[in-house]
C-alpha cells in the first residue's frame, strides 16, 4: 500500500488547489450577496462529499486493495467526475487569467517608474469569458458522469472482414467474436452482463475468442457471473488465454498453495466453457481443411508485467503453412516476439490497453491517453503481411466507467482471396 501514497498524496494536493482555484472562479460571476452565500454552501457541500469519496477510497485500497472491485467504483467515479470538472474548469479559468496575471505584472512594475502609477494592477475578468469556461467545463463532467453510470455498460459491436490469401476456402465467412478484459471484479450490474452475452450468442458465432484478464486480482471474483458467462455458445468451441491481472492473485501465496489457486481457476475457465490455451494450440477442421487458434499466457513489455508466454511452445506442431489465429493478451507482444518470429501468424487478437476507457473513436480521428503509452493501442494494425486487432475490452478497471471507448463485442468474418 505504501508504494501508492504518494499517488494518493498528488491526487489529493492538485484537487485542493483545482477546487479552491474553480470556487473563485465560479463565484466571480455572482454579485447579488444572498446568491454568493448560498453558492458557498452548496459548493462546500459538495467539495465536502467529493473528500468523503477521497477517504473511502483511500480505506479501501489499504484495507481490500488496490482493485477491490465494486466496493469502490461509485466512490472513485463520483471522485473522478468530480476531479475532472474542477481540472477543467481552472484550466479553462486560467486561459483567461494567465493574461491578467501578465498583465498585472507588467503594470506592477510599470508603477515603480512612474510618480503616479496605477492604483489597481490586475485587470477584472471578463464575465462573458468566465461564463464560457463554466460552459466548456460542464462537458467532461457531464461525459463522465455518464460513463459512470451508463456508459461502461455501453456494449457495441464492431464488425469487421478481413481477407486472407492463404485461409482454406472452407473457412471463408468462418465467424470469431472477440471478446476481452472482463475484470470481473469490477462488475456490478449482473442484468447488463447478461444483456451483453445475448448479444453475444446474437452474432451466432462459430468460434469466441477470450484475449485475457477474467478478473482483477483474485479468481474468486468470478463467482457471482459464473452462470451469466456460461451461456457464451458458439459452433466450434471457445477458447481463452491469461492476462496480466490473472496472475495477481497469487500474491504472497506460498508454492505449495499455488497449484490449488491454478486448479480452481482453471476449472472456472472449464465450467464457463471456455478451453484455456496456455501456451499451446487447437486444431479447427472443416472436411480437409483447418486452421490454427494459438494461445499464450500473458507477456507484455516492462517490468511490470509477467512473461510467461512462450510463443515457440505453443507452436511446436504447427505446420509452417497452417493458418493460424494467436490470442495473446498484451499487443506489445505482437510488436516484439510476434511480427519476427520465423512462423508467420495471420492474425493475432490482443486487448488490454481498454483504449483507456475515456477518449474518441470516430471514423477518421481516434484519440486516447492510451496512444501516449503504447504504440498500437485499439483496432486493427497490419505490417509484414500479418495482421493484429486490439479490443477495447468487455468491462472496466479502476475508474468504474467508460467515455467514447465503450465496452466491445468484435465480430470478425474471415474471408478468402
Amino acid at each position: 500500500m505504501l508504494k501508492y501514497m504518494s499517488t494518493f498524496t498528488v491526487f489529493l494536493i492538485f484537487y485542493l488547489l483545482f477546487d479552491v482555484y474553480a470556487y473563485f472562479g465560479i463565484k466571480s460571476l455572482l454579485t447579488d450577496t444572498t446568491l454568493v452565500a448560498i453558492y458557498t454552501v452548496g459548493y462546500v457541500a459538495l467539495s465536502g462529499f467529493t473528500l468523503f469519496c477521497f477517504y473511502k477510497i483511500w480505506f479501501i485500497a489499504r484495507t481490500y486493495g488496490m482493485f477491490s472491485g465494486t466496493q469502490v467504483n461509485f466512490y472513485l467515479g463520483m471522485f473522478l467526475t468530480a476531479f475532472a470538472a474542477k481540472f477543467a474548469l481552472a484550466f479553462f479559468f486560467f486561459l483567461q487569467d494567465g493574461p491578467r496575471y501578465f498583465i498585472g505584472l507588467l503594470r506592477w512594475i510599470q508603477s515603480f517608474f512612474q510618480e503616479e502609477g496605477p492604483t489597481h494592477f490586475l485587470p477584472s475578468r471578463r464575465k462573458s469569458l468566465t461564463t464560457l469556461a463554466v460552459g466548456l467545463a460542464s462537458i467532461p463532467f457531464i461525459s463522465m458522469l455518464y460513463g459512470v453510470t451508463k456508459g461502461k455498460y455501453r456494449y457495441t459491436i464492431n464488425r469487421l472482414t478481413l481477407k486472407f490469401d492463404n485461409l482454406p476456402k472452407s473457412f471463408d465467412g468462418f465467424k470469431i467474436v472477440q471478446i476481452s478484459d472482463i475484470h470481473a471484479g469490477s462488475l456490478d450490474n449482473p442484468d447488463e452482463i447478461a444483456r451483453g452475452v445475448r448479444m453475444i450468442n446474437d452474432l451466432n458465432p462459430d468460434t469466441v475468442l477470450f484475449t485475457g484478464d477474467m478478473v482483477n486480482s483474485d479468481k474468486d471474483e468470478l463467482n457471482p457471473f459464473l452462470d451469466i458467462f456460461n451461456k457464451i455458445k458458439s459452433k466450434e468451441g471457445n477458447f481463452a488465454v491469461l492476462g496480466n491481472h490473472d496472475y495477481y492473485g497469487l500474491g504472497d501465496l506460498r508454492e505449495e498453495e499455488k497449484k490449488g489457486y491454478w486448479e480452481d481457476f482453471y476449472e472456472k475457465f472449464r465450467y464457463l466453457g471456455f478451453d484455456l490455451l496456455n501456451n499451446t494450440n487447437r486444431t479447427i477442421t472443416r472436411g480437409q481443411d483447418s486452421i490454427k487458434i494459438v494461445g499464450v499466457e500473458n507477456w507484455g513489455a516492462g517490468r511490470w508485467f509477467p512473461k510467461e508466454g512462450d510463443l515457440d511452445k505453443a507452436l511446436n506442431d504447427v505446420e509452417s503453412d497452417a493458418f493460424c489465429v494467436l490470442m495473446s493478451h498484451d499487443p506489445t507482444h505482437w510488436e516484439q516476439k510476434v511480427l519476427d518470429h520465423d512462423k508467420q501468424i495471420d492474425l493475432t487478437l490482443s486487448g488490454h490497453t481498454h483504449g483507456f476507457q475515456f477518449g474518441i473513436n470516430m471514423p477518421g480521428f481516434k484519440w486516447s491517453p492510451a496512444q501516449y503509452r503504447y504504440k498500437r493501442w485499439i483496432g486493427l494494425h497490419e505490417e509484414k503481411g500479418q495482421k493484429l486487432y486490439i479490443n477495447k475490452g468487455f468491462g472496466f478497471l479502476a475508474f468504474p466507467g467508460r467515455v467514447g471507448m465503450w465496452p466491445e463485442i468484435t465480430l470478425i468474418e474471415l474471408q478468402s482471396t
